[in-house]
């Protein structure tokens, strides 16, 4: 069993940076795989990074490629998300995931966090 916790979303202007970070539990995070998605305002949930449990793999969706980066520190059970310049396209709830492997697939991840709500404005 993990349980994730979400934290660092906020408001903030087109251009800033923000950094979530995803705290888990239990002393089995190194054997998980970790993603992040996102949910804006009446749309689907989204693929944002995944990261293998190494943290040598790492996937974007085209859409953050080159603005996010996503990192693991093991000794912290943490995963982090850097967000650099937002957009207000960026805005909605963003969730961290933990899974067997990294996938853009969310139904292979088994663990989900309450989400932290990301707001960009123009």
């Amino acid at each position: 069993q993990v349980q994730l916790v979400e934290s660092g979303g906020g408001l903030v202007q087109a251009g800033a940076s923000l950094r979530l970070s995803c705290a888990a539990s239990g002393r089995t995070f190194s054997t998980y795989a970790m993603g992040w998605f996102r949910q804006g305002s009446g749309k689907e949930r989204e693929f944002v990074v995944s990261i293998g449990r190494s943290g040598v793999t790492t996937t974007y969706a085209d859409s953050v490629k080159g603005r996010f980066t996503i990192s693991r520190d093991t000794a912290k059970n943490t995963v982090y998300l850097q967000m650099n310049s937002l957009k207000p396209e960026d805005t909605a709830v963003y969730y961290c995931a933990a899974g067997p492997i990294p996938t853009i697939n969310q139904r292979l991840y088994n663990y989900w966090g309450q989400g932290t709500q990301v707001t960009v404005s123009s």
